[in-house]
């Protein structure tokens, strides 16, 4: 399979020399790779942010309860808080990344973007900047794509997978993919999409993927919520104009060095960090004779 581009210089001199925005190579890629029409494209595109938007709204009105018990309404709790400590708008940000990720975890429908691990960042970016800015879809469907592209060149010189990289693989990707949708849908340029995508880097490099009983619940829901909201500050930082100083191909390097050098323990294998914790060894246990119960005998 051919690749769109190995890194984000030659993106970007693609996009110099033939006055291209952003989006449009990535779509040339979707529309060669699929053997579909650019018509088709933006059409897959759109029931995908479909199911972005209602994996939020399922997460803020349904009942959010996953079976081991660990995920319960988290969401709809932050949403009724009486006390408040972000503003209404980041609280929204942070509701709505949360539910659309405990819409995964309690086994609903959900766009992994890149993976189900991180599927409630760019739902609760994308909506909450198209509620912000008051963007149409077609907007943020061009966002979508400048994120697919992100995600491409992250494949291609780290990794997207939790089990290869570490969260910082996984959340921390999906992070960067939304900043660099913010900067683009508000018409930052170039430069200020890369850096956007160069800050979160540097702010999610080194995080650890340690999910208790090996589940994709705790810690991974709560750090949907966060990355999301890093996947904001950076975006304001670079629209700002300010120089991330080390190239954003460069971090990416960095997040392939640090992914390669973490230990197993600490790569979804739910050995290390959280899941090794006291009380996570005794949520282990407890899932596990939970699930020896529900089967069926073997006899029937």
């Amino acid at each position: 399979m051919s690749l769109l581009f190995t890194d984000f210089a030659s993106w970007q001199a693609h996009c110099a020399a033939t006055g291209e925005p952003l989006y449009q190579p990535v779509l040339a890629y979707e529309i060669e790779q699929k053997g579909r029409s650019e018509a088709q494209v933006w059409s897959g595109l759109q029931r995908a942010y479909d199911v972005m938007r209602d994996a939020v709204h399922e997460g803020l009105t349904g009942d959010m309860t996953s079976r081991s018990g660990m995920i319960n309404n988290g969401a709809k709790k932050i949403a009724a808080s009486p006390v408040t400590v972000l503003s209404p708008e980041f609280k929204q940000l942070i509701t709505r990344a949360l539910g659309a990720k405990e819409v995964n975890s309690c086994m609903g429908r959900v766009v992994a973007a890149p993976t189900a691990g991180a599927s409630g960042i760019l739902p609760g970016v994308l909506v909450t900047i198209q509620d912000l800015h008051k963007l149409d879809d077609r907007s943020i469907l061009e966002g979508l794509l400048v994120a697919a592209g992100v995600a491409l060149i992250i494949e291609q010189n780290a990794s997207l997978a939790g089990a290869v990289g570490g969260c910082q693989a996984e959340t921390g990707s999906a992070a960067a993919m939304g900043s660099g949708a913010i900067v683009y849908c508000l018409g930052g340029s170039v430069e200020q999409v890369f850096a956007a995508v160069a800050i979160t880097i540097q702010c999610m490099l080194g995080l650890v993927c340690d999910p208790v009983a090996g589940l994709v619940e705790v810690p991974c829901v709560v750090r949907n919520a966060s990355a999301a909201a890093i996947a904001f500050s950076s975006a304001q930082i670079a629209i700002a104009g300010v120089d991330p100083v080390i190239p954003v191909d460069q971090c990416v390097a960095a997040l392939g060095e640090v992914g390669q050098s973490m230990e197993t323990r600490y790569k979804e294998t739910a050995l290390g960090g959280l899941a090794n914790t006291p009380r996570g060894r005794e949520i282990e246990k407890l899932v596990l004779v939970q699930d020896v119960n529900i089967l069926p005998d073997e006899e029937v």
